[in-house]
């Protein structure tokens, strides 16, 4: 038996560490962003992915894709976008003796990986097609709905410093992502190479790794991961402490928050803590695995009262305080 666990704890991270290889070999830099990513699409997550133009949002998740034997679709979002062209519709079909039926056209959300360019161009009845498919992995049209077939992954990008012609997304629709990422600028020497990438006849190719079935599997392994009622406990002392008005709030949250995060945050940061426990070699969660991914988790989850947005605070400051300050559960 130990010796099945230590060989699927070996086989998962052989797999990761193809993935996290092949992708290096196109995005320079962005470990974290990269690792991230990967980190939810193996928790059943989606992950919404914030950078200033030109830093290679949208060439990770066509990277990402790439690596994986996926079907992959991308949508431009733009104010004109209808839902019907994100989930599709009924079309009117005329066989040759003249009778007429309808037939659902389905549109480019059935797929597995699908990239929600600059999400939040679109306007919010536009956004909202997604909601249903992000939770429930399905579709309604009329009242026939449709199952997508699983993996399905959204990567939604959106560029934080253009506010005209933007929809900010509403908080329901945040809440669905599994983590936020940020992409930063690239240093000096990332700068470096990546011209010598892209500035050449040839460009680097990310060959396909890990397919369909594979994926699905990792998924069933993280899940099965087992996590200890204290380190339970841990996570949602950390949710508890962002939330104003109750006995674990933290100060800075009773004076910044309005409404902290949700119960699919703890869910969203027990899982990812389960697949990054597998990836360092570990087949039970610890606390540094719960830390790891708590600002991806959370930083989107929180919504900033008046004083908050007054003094611009940043989400990430309030939760890295948080983080220093909850004890961890005495071993």
């Amino acid at each position: 038996m130990i010796t099945k666990i230590d060989n699927q704890i070996a086989l998962f991270r052989d797999e990761f560490d193809k993935v996290r290889t092949e992708i290096g070999k196109v995005i320079v830099g962005n470990e974290e962003v990269i690792d991230g990513t990967l980190v939810s699409l193996l928790s059943k997550g989606h992950v919404l992915l914030e950078g200033i133009p030109g830093v290679g949002k949208t060439k990770i998740v066509s990277t990402v894709a790439d690596v994986l034997q996926l079907k992959f679709s991308r949508i431009q979002f733009t104010p004109d976008l209808m839902p019907g062209d994100v989930v599709g519709s009924d079309i009117m079909h005329e066989t040759d003796t003249g009778e007429k039926h309808l037939s659902f056209q389905k549109g480019p959300i059935f797929t597995n990986i699908l990239l929600a360019d600059e999400i939040n161009r679109a306007t919010p009845k536009t956004q909202s097609a997604l909601l249903e498919a992000m939770q429930e992995r399905s579709v309604t049209v009329g009242v026939t709905t449709h199952q997508l077939k699983p993996p399905f992954f959204v990567l939604a990008t959106q560029n934080p410093v253009e506010m005209e012609g933007t929809y900010p997304l509403p908080e329901a629709q945040l809440d669905r992502f599994f983590y936020k990422l940020r992409i930063k600028y690239p240093e000096s020497e990332h700068m470096h190479e990546i011209m010598n990438r892209t500035t050449t006849s040839t460009e680097p190719i990310a060959r396909t790794v890990l397919d369909r079935d594979q994926i699905v599997e990792m998924r069933e392994t993280a899940r099965n991961v087992p996590i200890a009622p204290s380190i339970q406990d841990y996570a949602i002392r950390l949710t508890l402490a962002t939330n104003p008005g109750n006995a674990h709030t933290h100060p800075l949250t009773e004076k910044y928050v309005r409404f902290g995060a949700s119960p699919r945050g703890t869910q969203a940061l027990v899982v990812g803590s389960k697949v990054n426990a597998l990836v360092n070699g570990r087949v039970h969660v610890a606390c540094k695995d719960i830390r790891s991914y708590f600002l991806p988790a959370f930083r989107h989850r929180i919504l900033l009262n008046f004083e908050g947005e007054a003094d611009r605070v940043d989400p990430d400051d309030i939760l890295e305080t948080i983080m220093n300050d909850i004890l961890e559960p005495q071993k």
